[in-house]
């Protein structure tokens, strides 16, 4: 394993860890003030997906040079993500959790209606790219798609009663 590829892989994978833990951090608490999960029955392929792109960037990357500029593409990614979880805060989640306040109307969420998702595609796409892996940058963002049709729509039912007509 190349020191490059091991560290891009570690920062990946712990960037994924701190935000499962944060996102039941946050579920559990947005649930014990009465919030709603809606969409509960695609989480677990959710999940599968997006643990198999993992394995797959160690499997197939663990042993690539960094492409510099897919690197710093990544990079500018982090900065949204950090600017989609301040925005968020406490109701940041993996999950669909509606909670009945108002939805959140500043930040990025000014500019796209779903800027996490958008977040995530690029990453799927780019993340591999940094590793050279042009293939599975196309099978993930394919099945990252398929994924996405059913979430979003979830998720905008789920949300249809507090957007403004």
């Amino acid at each position: 394993m190349t020191v490059a590829a091991a560290s891009f892989l570690g920062f990946v994978i712990a960037q994924r860890l701190f935000e499962l833990w944060l996102a039941r951090r946050n579920t559990a608490r947005l649930l014990a003030k009465g919030a709603v999960e809606h969409g509960a029955a695609h989480y677990p392929f959710m999940v599968a997906l997006h643990a198999s792109w993992v394995l797959a960037l160690v499997w197939f990357g663990h042993d690539q040079e960094l492409r510099l500029g897919w690197l710093a593409l990544y990079a500018v990614l982090q900065v949204f993500r950090v600017w989609i979880l301040a925005t968020l805060g406490r109701r940041w989640t993996t999950r669909v959790i509606v909670s009945g306040e108002p939805l959140v109307a500043r930040g990025p969420f000014r500019l796209i209606s779903h800027p996490n998702y958008a977040l995530v595609v690029a990453e799927i796409a780019v993340a591999p790219m940094v590793l050279g892996l042009g293939g599975m940058a196309l099978i993930f963002t394919l099945l990252n798609a398929a994924m996405l049709w059913i979430r979003v729509r979830s998720e905008n039912r789920a949300l249809a009663p507090y957007r403004d007509p």
